[in-house]
């Protein structure tokens, strides 16, 4: 049975749903008409991209659907006005408005998630990291070293005393998940800037379960010492300690940061709670705005009062002028988010992972750890002589929006891959429940079933592959089915 729409769409507002939905659609067809007198080939895109998503069935565990007030309210004139600073200090005049848009965000942040301190103005999750990293330096490093030199700015230092300062902010040891664990680019990745601000290791998962192993996890950090522990996940398929992870911090003196972009609407409708809330244990949290959440694309940071001074200063130290209008559809998401209807909401992204994981393993398909209690399935391909690369291919062919990803040990690296990651939050949105998830864990195991990789023997690629005639165009009328019955913005229109 379908989740009832008027409690998971972004689409179905409390109010009247018909008036609603009127009034949204004169508000895109205005708005199009508009930009098409100027470019008409991006007002078609704009008006396409609509159509593709409302045709595909999008399994992208990182995307989702704004509702049309968030969307509506990042096309504004907010996005007219600089404000370099922060609430009631900025480095440009007349920003009385964008004080307010940014207060309202953060108020609503800090009671959505319980948090002492929100910083509402990161462009986007890399961004927030960014911040929390620096905020963490600056906290742990820069000040100290400062009292000791008799100073209160950096600017007040010499060149000596700087550069001492500058080899000791480059020489911090940062210990997060790895990759193909699980772990995210901006959790230590060497190509990616935090690999190289940071002296950095990385923890796994169990290779035998693909769980996390906490005594793992604290005996790596003993011998380590970090000075920032981070936790947190983009494709671990299960929940995390977050008590735990603190007690490992503080035994070794480092500073707990947690990364919940991905699951973070699944902590603001109180799917996660005690121990596997990580906003009461972590000294710093940093999330998305999209994804689970299910806001305008950006980020945000949340932290103890010890970190907030610095987390404060994220502009001018790492971000230039915020995205006011981006700032203002934050608010608007998280008031959306303090609705009752945003928790049962949660509650169905959760149930609905576990029933598209139980769709797979009556199947016999592989999943990394066996299955899910997050939002996340985690789909090995390897079962089916295909790499991840091959499957999200075939599967797109079929009207199915996936993404290839790593899995724990994998042995075609990070480009190709051998797995598939799932996400649950954007057909929940859309209505999607427990029986239109199993369908399509039936439709992915029919497609990656009649998939070969192209190549003989000693030289099968990675990349190419052919799909039994007929299988594409059978799915994803199949799938079009589904979406018929779970319309995408129902009642807008172009």
């Amino acid at each position: 049975m379908a989740a009832d729409p008027s409690s998971t769409s972004p689409s179905v507002p409390a109010a009247d749903g018909a008036d609603y939905a009127d009034t949204a659609s004169a508000a895109y067809r205005a708005a199009l008409q508009v930009i098409e007198s100027v470019e008409p080939r991006v007002a078609a895109a704009t008006r396409k991209e609509l159509a593709d998503q409302r045709d595909s069935l999008k399994l992208i565990a990182s995307e989702n659907y704004a509702s049309p007030a968030v969307l509506l309210t990042m096309g504004t004139w907010l996005s007219d006005k600089y404000a370099e600073g922060t609430i009631g200090h900025r480095f440009y005049a007349g920003c009385q408005n964008v004080d307010t848009v940014e207060s309202v965000a953060a108020e609503h942040a800090r009671e959505l998630f319980g948090a002492p301190y929100a910083y509402v103005q990161p462009h986007s999750g890399i961004d927030a990291n960014l911040v929390a990293f620096w905020a963490i330096l600056a906290t742990r490093v820069e000040a100290p070293e400062l009292a000791n030199l008799g100073a209160k700015h950096v600017n007040d230092l010499s060149e000596a005393d700087w550069e001492t300062l500058r080899n000791k902010l480059g020489n911090q040891r940062l210990l997060g998940m790895s990759l193909d664990a699980g772990g995210h680019l901006t959790h230590g990745f060497r190509p990616n800037i935090s690999g190289k601000m940071f002296h950095q290791r990385s923890y796994g998962t169990n290779p035998e379960t693909g769980f996390l192993d906490y005594d793992a996890v604290a005996a790596a950090a003993r011998e380590f010492k970090p000075l920032v522990l981070v936790a947190g996940y983009s494709a671990y398929p299960r929940r995390v300690n977050f008590a735990k992870m603190r007690e490992i911090a503080d035994e070794v003196g480092a500073t707990l940061m947690v990364d919940m972009a991905h699951f973070a609407g699944l902590v603001a409708g109180k799917v996660f709670t005690g121990d596997e809330d990580p906003v009461p244990h972590a000294h710093v949290t940093t999330t998305t705005t999209h994804k689970s959440l299910r806001g305008p694309r950006g980020g945000m940071v949340l932290a103890t009062e010890e970190y907030a001074p610095a987390v404060d200063k994220g502009c001018p130290m790492v971000l230039g002028g915020p995205l006011s209008h981006v700032m203002a559809a934050k608010a608007v998401a998280l008031a959306e988010a303090r609705q009752p209807a945003f928790g049962k909401y949660a509650q169905q992204v959760a149930d609905n992972a576990q029933a598209l994981a139980d769709g797979f393993i009556k199947r016999d398909a592989g999943l990394v750890t066996g299955g899910t209690d997050n939002h996340i399935v985690l789909l090995d391909v390897t079962s089916f002589g295909l790499t991840g690369r091959q499957a999200e291919s075939a599967l797109l062919d079929a009207g199915i929006v996936t993404n290839r990803n790593s899995i724990p040990a994998d042995p075609n690296g990070a480009w190709y891959t051998s797995g598939i990651r799932l996400g649950t939050p954007a057909l929940t949105s859309r209505g999607f429940g427990a029986d239109e998830f199993d369908r399509v864990a039936e439709l992915i195991v029919e497609v990656l079933s009649n998939t070969q990789p192209e190549g003989s023997a000693g030289s099968v690629s990675k990349a190419k592959y052919k799909l039994t005639d007929g299988t594409a165009d059978r799915v994803h009328a199949a799938a079009s089915e589904l979406l018929s019955a779970n319309p995408l913005y129902p009642g807008l229109t172009l």
